[in-house]
């Protein structure tokens, strides 16, 4: 279907649109607004306002599928509102978001849609900061997750339904990172992170392998710190719908390779200030 037919735009109703985001995360107090911070709703709301798509976000349905913590990545976000010009919101939006955010596929979805409530599954990928010894034994641990279970000793509750299903996980290692894959219908506050934290004690020989089935089973004095939160980026919300390809703006292309460069720059000085000989 070609893009400009891929939009209903009769003027009389406003059109739901559903857009796949990513952002960088180290430059936000996380993805939720607030008042005070700042964070990936209220940039895009703020763009969106700049562009006339909506005056008030909470009378065009503005939401997301899920809140991301301070630090934290996205390539498979999911956002929807409601606006009378749907046809701008996909044409300029990437032209009015800022560098460390971006959109890369939209679709029309149906009035009612919530990202939230509507989404069937989240994937996340979790890159551990450090090569581990021993990841083979990391994923033969991680089967321990899948299925039913109370994840009360790998999150904060807070009052929350401790009970979560685990669709998928496993634990790969390309040889530069091992990184951590886990598919849910739904998961709660760190708790991606706590599980990469106990993962990461059996591949470095600290835990034994059932050490995932005694904490899933019983409480413990010992709650699991969370790993950084900078390793985690979530990297799939399945919503049950294909996206259409959204231009993609260069700033933000540009923006991502200074910071590959500055990075790479700054390794090899660390490197040499703390490898330098004296005489």
């Amino acid at each position: 279907m070609e893009e400009d037919r891929a939009i209903n735009t009769t003027d009389a109703t406003p059109v739901r649109l559903a857009f796949r985001v990513s952002y960088l995360g180290n430059r936000f107090f996380g993805s939720q607004m607030q008042a005070s911070s700042r964070t990936v709703e209220g940039e895009f709301v703020a763009a969106c306002q700049r562009l006339d798509l909506f005056s008030d976000w909470r009378k065009a349905g503005f939401l997301s599928a899920g809140r991301t913590d301070r630090g934290v990545h996205a390539c498979g976000q999911v956002i929807a509102f409601s606006t009378d010009t749907p046809e701008r919101a996909v044409r300029a939006l990437n032209f009015q978001l800022p560098p460390d955010i971006w959109i890369t596929g939209y679709a029309e979805v149906g009035n009612q849609f919530h990202p939230r409530f509507d989404a069937r599954s989240r994937t996340y990928h979790y890159y551990f900061p450090v090569r581990v010894s021993d990841p083979l034994a990391m994923d033969r641990a991680a089967r321990h997750f899948l299925g039913i279970h109370n994840f009360t000793n790998f999150a904060r509750i807070q009052g929350k339904n401790p009970w979560r299903t685990i669709l998928d996980v496993n634990v790969t290692d390309n040889g530069e990172f091992t990184c951590l894959e886990v598919t849910a219908e739904s998961f709660l506050w760190h708790q991606v992170r706590c599980m990469a934290s106990a993962l990461f004690l059996i591949g470095e020989g600290k835990a034994h392998e059932d050490s995932i089935a005694h904490l899933l089973a019983a409480e413990t004095d010992s709650p699991l710190q969370p790993a950084p939160a900078e390793g985690l980026i979530l990297w799939d919300t399945d919503c049950g719908f294909s996206w259409m390809p959204v231009q993609s703006a260069d700033r933000s292309t540009s923006y991502l390779d200074h910071l590959v460069h500055h990075h790479a720059l700054m390794e090899n000085v660390c490197r040499t200030l703390r490898d330098r000989p004296f005489d």
